[in-house]
């Protein structure tokens, strides 16, 4: 009797090519396929599928910068660079204290005239050392970041002189 249970439990093995198993037929999107109705292989998603975002999915350059843009900005940037370029841009991120190469200043000269298309390309496709993150980060949130980046640099070594008058009367009192 376990001579019959052990050939019974090891003959279903037998029936497995491994040829077969690894050169299985599948079908392709646009496939015919005579199993599915109207033969088509790709299928309609089921009523109620949420759609995914495509982060890649480029948005346009916002006409102006905002202050809610700015708060989405310095949010996303805290997330997605202060690693490598710091809270303040100088290029000293945590993971370059770790040993990774040192990230890039945001707020050199170079930076600074740098177009707003080319720090948009940078973001998405990376530069250098920096990996691209235009699959990690939304197109309308590379935009924020960017503001946020220009509002970084003008904190940069401005002049007290330059400052409206509130803005300096505020630095003085907390001096």
């Amino acid at each position: 009797m376990r001579r019959l249970l052990a050939l019974l439990a090891v003959l279903p093995l037998a029936a497995c090519g491994e040829a077969d198993m690894s050169d299985q037929p599948r079908a392709k999107t646009w496939d015919r396929n005579g199993f599915f109705p109207q033969a088509m292989t790709m299928r309609h998603p089921v009523a109620g599928t949420v759609p995914r975002n495509d982060p890649a999915k480029p948005a346009v350059q916002p006409a102006s910068i905002t202050e809610t843009l700015l708060a989405r900005g310095r949010e996303r940037y805290g997330i997605y660079c202060t690693p490598c370029h710091g809270a303040s841009g100088d290029g000293r991120g945590i993971i370059v204290a770790r040993g990774f190469p040192s990230a890039g200043q945001l707020t050199t000269e170079r930076q600074r005239t740098a177009s707003a298309d080319d720090l948009y390309h940078a973001i998405s496709e990376g530069h250098r050392a920096m990996y691209g993150m235009g699959q990690m980060i939304p197109s309308a949130d590379r935009w924020a970041i960017i503001a946020y980046v220009r509002a970084l640099q003008r904190s940069q070594d401005t002049e007290v002189a330059g400052l409206p008058p509130e803005d300096r009367a505020k630095l003085e009192a907390s001096r």
